[in-house]
């Protein structure tokens, strides 16, 4: 849940991810209750490294000064370095939870994450974010891919458009991942 999608006025903007928010902190507080890993990923871009992502998605570009900024522009969005790459302030990481630092859209793709997990001994991932029909459900399929038993909060997840949000969550109900609710998933962690 980084900035560049959640804050308003932000080229990359996901106005439904602000929603979410409220789920996913009172996951985050049941997690750190009991001790469970809580990792963040954050997707940065950088010109040092240009991946197509930067070609198909401008606004990933730097912003020249004083140029207009927005959508299918260069906008510095996620841009490395930029202060709208990090976590949104209400979701804050702590000091010894891990930050992927990513640069493709699945956190497991070219990171750290997975060597992460199978340290702890971790076998299932819970899910929540923004964009749910590209970093979420790549993330969910790079999971699956690597043998983890993969959850997604169906209302800690946004992406754009509600029929977009609808048609990811049933591709990954019946190929990829359990689909289920903060609370049943905060139900579930209860009896533990």
């Amino acid at each position: 849940m980084q900035r560049a999608f959640v804050e308003a006025g932000q080229a990359m903007e996901v106005p439904p991810a602000r929603d979410v928010v409220p789920r996913i902190q009172e996951l985050l507080a049941i997690f750190r209750e009991k001790h469970l890993p809580v990792v963040f990923t954050e997707f940065t871009y950088s010109p040092a490294a240009p991946l197509l992502v930067g070609e198909l998605h401008p606004e990933h570009r730097p912003a020249a000064p004083g140029a207009a900024a927005g959508f299918g522009r260069p906008s510095s969005s996620c841009l490395e370095g930029e202060d709208n790459a990090r976590v949104v302030p209400e979701l804050a990481p702590r000091a010894d939870e891990l930050v992927v630092r990513k640069h493709y859209d699945d956190g497991f793709n070219g990171t750290v994450l997975d060597g992460a997990l199978r340290s702890r001994g971790v076998t299932t991932v819970a899910i929540t974010g923004t964009m749910t029909d590209i970093c979420v459900l790549a993330t969910v399929i790079g999971g699956f891919n690597r043998e983890y038993r993969m959850l997604v909060v169906e209302d800690g997840v946004a992406t754009l458009w509600p029929v977009i949000q609808r048609a990811t969550l049933d591709i990954i109900r019946r190929a990829y991942a359990r689909v289920l609710s903060a609370k049943e998933l905060a139900d579930e962690l209860a009896r533990w």
